[in-house]
């Protein structure tokens, strides 16, 4: 049983043969893919404000430094992106930051919201007004608080980054392994499409990591929602200065997401942050969301990719780009479906058992205006331009 499960009703325990086998993977166990994919995105931090301190993180500011975007700010920043030819609105913010945080906690009520997470649908309700899909990455979330939200996100995500109890998320409010875990639950019971990851270098040994992948396989078998999993390498920073994962490290890591997820789940790196190039062939199928007009404002000190890069890095292994939607279209019902789509459809997707898509965003999709030409656009095409 993994530290705290019990105390967040997680009924998840990793079977000992399973991370050993897992734990003898290499990256001469797996193919490499025959695609690679990224989403057109800007990054809309919402509020640098969160109620963890965690050792390795640059976004947060401490309180009286915090700032909290204004709709007005969000939507000039969502015109920017619908601009710039891009399909996503990736929202993030740290977890609860109006729990800590007396001055959010206030502008917020000023704003007329009593949390955060009614002021984050406000806040996507203007993305889709501009003509972005939201994508929202709020942190922890209850069912309740992710169920505020969801009807007005294409997807949404949190990294569980490790099952282990580490030192660095450590400090009078420390991360619980088994909270992140109960969020990818809520957003199974929920039907969203959603994305994790894992973070390497913090602290954690091989068979956390082992035992991490197979908490998110585990919960995949059991709701169909992962969509991607990234691997991503901790970058040193000014907080972090204990260095970054090895090349080789990072290789065999990947190679393990490959082998212990399904193939319908996306693997994925973040190109500023690891050696793409060097880990297409231990099973990497996705370049992440990446903007062509924002900064990467959790990780600032390492810039996003030109799209030409992002060519370089396909060209360099032989494949081709295509460019996605922020929802995979695995979760989009048949008649949103490009004609050519060859994979597996989400559980439900086909008989409406299970509504991946709200009626809020299916008619984003759907609509007769520039908004809805660009998205299926990618859906028919994809091909980056």
């Amino acid at each position: 049983m993994l530290p705290g499960a019990s105390e967040y009703g997680i009924d998840l325990s990793i079977d000992d043969a399973a991370v050993a086998t897992l734990l003898d993977v290499g990256p001469e166990d797996v193919a490499g893919p025959s695609e690679l994919t990224f989403a057109r995105n800007v990054f809309v931090p919402l509020t640098t404000a969160c109620r963890y301190t965690c050792t390795y993180c640059t976004y947060f500011d401490p309180p009286g430094r915090a700032s909290l975007l204004s709709l007005e700010e969000v939507r000039e920043i969502c015109q920017r992106g619908a601009d710039a030819g891009c399909t996503e609105a990736l929202f993030t913010f740290g977890d609860d930051p109006d729990d800590r945080y007396t001055e959010i906690h206030d502008q917020l009520a000023e704003w007329g919201h009593d949390s955060i997470h009614t002021y984050l649908r406000e806040a996507c309700e203007v993305a889709l007004e501009e003509g972005l899909l939201p994508h929202a990455n709020p942190g922890d979330q209850t069912r309740e608080q992710m169920a505020e939200v969801a009807a007005v996100n294409a997807s949404m995500g949190v990294m569980l980054e490790s099952t282990a109890a580490v030192d660095a998320h450590a400090g009078p409010r420390r991360k619980e392994p088994a909270q992140r875990l109960r969020t990818i639950r809520n957003a199974g019971e929920l039907d969203v499409a959603f994305t994790t990851g894992i973070l390497v270098g913090i602290g954690e040994t091989w068979r956390d990591r082992a035992e991490s992948l197979l908490a998110i396989a585990e919960m995949h078998d059991r709701y169909d929602h992962v969509q991607e999993v990234i691997v991503q390498p901790v970058v040193e920073n000014e907080r972090w200065s204990d260095g970054s994962p090895a090349l080789e490290t990072m290789r065999r890591v990947t190679a393990m997401a490959r082998v212990a997820l399904p193939e319908d789940v996306s693997v994925q790196v973040p190109p500023n942050l690891a050696p793409a190039r060097d880990l297409i062939d231990c099973g990497v199928d996705d370049l992440g969301g990446v903007s062509p007009i924002t900064d990467d404002h959790i990780n600032p000190d390492y810039e996003w990719p030109a799209l030409r890069e992002l060519e370089e890095i396909a060209e360099t292994a032989g494949l081709p780009l295509h460019e996605r939607l922020p929802v995979y279209e695995r979760f989009l019902p048949a008649d949103l479906r490009p004609t050519d789509f060859d994979g597996v459809p989400a559980e439900g997707a086909d008989d409406g058992d299970r509504e991946w898509i709200s009626p809020t965003i299916r008619s984003a999709l759907a609509a007769d205006d520039a908004a809805g030409d660009r998205y299926r656009g990618v859906l028919r095409d994809g091909t980056p331009g």
